[in-house]
């Protein structure tokens, strides 16, 4: 299922992007994580866009403690029930993160999203790295919850920094898509 499509009749895939790339103030901070990202604009000029944020979406407030991820843990054990989501007074909001989680999923599925721009680091959005649940700044290997969930759903995530590689991954859809 496309979204639009362009003035030839083409078909535009939709991109569920992390709202605080977009210039949204919905961190953990208050802040939003807006950069210069230039396929970010094209596609939120042609419709594509869909923001989320899966941790507002998930009933958290903005701005919110800082959070991780139990036990040097990513997100799919969050899923599984192997970790918890922890903010940084110890408070458990691993419900607001699987609930912000599945909010995202249904939104991909009911547009037809087959791919994702998320915030690298998040505990809900992170692709390639997350933090280890000390509260000290220490990266780990791993994804959030959300992207963990959308990757286990077949939607191809990417991070903010990979961005090259997420057009060539629309192009290879929409290439399809017009066969």
């Amino acid at each position: 299922m496309q979204d639009s499509a362009d003035t030839s009749g083409k078909p535009r895939r939709p991109i569920l992007v992390s709202a605080c790339l977009l210039g949204h103030p919905v961190r953990y901070d208050g802040a939003s994580a807006e950069g210069d990202h230039r396929a970010l604009l094209q596609w939120a000029a042609e419709g594509r866009v869909i923001p989320v944020c899966p941790e507002v979406a998930g009933g958290l407030p903005t701005p919110r403690r800082p959070v991780e991820i139990s036990r040097e843990r990513g997100g799919p054990s969050v899923s599984q029930g192997e970790a918890r989501v922890i903010d940084a007074a110890g408070r458990d909001v691993t419900d607001s993160f699987i609930k912000g989680a599945g909010h995202a999923l249904v939104v991909a599925r009911a547009r037809g999203v087959r791919l994702a721009v998320l915030k690298d680091g998040s505990p809900s959005c992170g692709s390639s790295y997350v933090y280890d649940g000390s509260f000290t700044g220490r990266r780990i290997p791993g994804r959030g919850v959300t992207a963990a969930v959308l990757r286990d759903a077949g939607i191809t995530v990417f991070r903010e920094a990979q961005l090259e590689e997420a057009l060539l991954s629309l192009a290879r859809l929409e290439t399809e898509d017009s066969a």
